[in-house]
Parts: structure tokens; C-alpha cells; sequence
């Protein structure tokens, strides 16, 4: 699968003082790695800007380059911010979720395909992929080294081994009568 240069690190959701800061949502892993990216991309990755970021609670105040009032920083609402992915370097194991997005679900014994990623969630204990079968079922898989054996960007899959009652019908289902 080819990999994006350009990722969604973040989007602008308003301004902080008079100077022309930036709150910003970030959709890296923390506030702290957002905010160690020196330069951000505008416009899908097509304009780089320098920046100077420093956390803030569960958001990150950015002061844009050549941004300088309340007024262009409010003209900025709403748009994505980009990085670049080599910018970050990640820990061996450590995936960005933009590659995992589109991967293939693969039972890591049989080869059985079960669906395809369709998104990642935090819970704060591990990670939660989200697959969609076939027949359009969202199925919620635990991100835990039981569960996810492998992940395979190059051959476009993730190998797991279902735990007992993942695929299951749903057991409210199985009390009606």
C-alpha cells in the first residue's frame, strides 16, 4: 500500500488571546507529540508553516508563523493541519493510523479474511480497531498481543486471532425469545 507523505496531525478549533495563537485539537497521540513538530502543512500538505506549539490541557496552543492577530488566526478556524511523516519518528511496533486505515483483517492461522479496518479508537487501556465485514457489520477488535498478531503495512493486513466470542452473536439477541 503506498503511504500518504502527509498526515491529519490536527484541526484548528479557535484562537487564544490577541497575538494571533491558535487552539488546536491535536489527533496525534498527546498533546506532547503534537506539540514537538516544529513545522505543519495547510492545504493537504502543500504549505508548510513553522510553528512554536505548547500543550495545554487536552489541547495545544500554536503560534503560526506570519500569523499575528486575533483576526488571521480566526480566519484559520476549522482547517486540518498536516505533518509529515518523517518529521516523527515512531517505536518499532508503533503504526500510524492513517497506514492502518483500509488494511485487510486476516485470521493469523487460517487466512481467513473477516473484513476490512475501517477505524482506531483509545480507550486508555489499549486500542480498539474498528473492522467492517462483508455484510456491513462494525466488529470492535481489542488491540492486545492475545488478539493482534502482526501487522503487515507492506502486504496490506492485520493477522489476528479472534478471541472466543468476538465473532458471537450478540448475546442480548440470544434472551429474547
Amino acid at each position: 500500500m503506498p503511504k500518504q507523505t502527509y498526515l491529519e496531525a490536527g484541526k484548528i478549533v479557535g484562537t487564544h488571546g490577541v497575538r494571533g495563537e491558535l487552539r488546536v485539537q491535536p489527533w496525534c497521540d498527546s498533546p506532547q507529540v503534537f506539540a514537538s513538530l516544529k513545522t505543519l502543512y495547510l492545504d493537504q500538505g502543500s504549505r508548510p508553516v513553522k510553528v512554536q506549539s505548547r500543550p495545554h490541557k487536552n489541547i495545544v496552543l500554536v503560534k503560526m508563523e506570519g500569523v499575528d492577530t486575533v483576526q488571521d488566526a480566526a480566519a484559520l478556524r476549522d482547517q486540518v493541519l498536516y505533518l509529515h511523516r518523517d518529521d516523527l519518528k515512531l517505536e518499532p511496533g508503533r503504526y500510524f493510523i492513517q497506514d492502518l486505515i483500509g488494511l485487510r483483517v486476516v485470521d493469523a492461522d487460517e487466512e481467513t479474511e473477516y473484513g476490512i479496518l475501517t477505524d482506531v479508537s483509545s480507550t486508555g487501556a489499549n486500542d480498539v480497531y474498528h473492522m467492517r465485514t462483508g455484510d456491513g457489520e462494525e466488529i470492535l477488535i481489542p488491540v492486545i498481543p492475545q488478539v493482534v498478531i502482526g501487522v503487515d503495512l507492506d502486504g496490506g493486513m492485520v493477522r489476528i486471532r479472534p478471541m472466543p466470542g468476538l465473532f458471537d452473536e450478540d448475546p442480548r439477541d440470544v434472551c429474547r425469545e
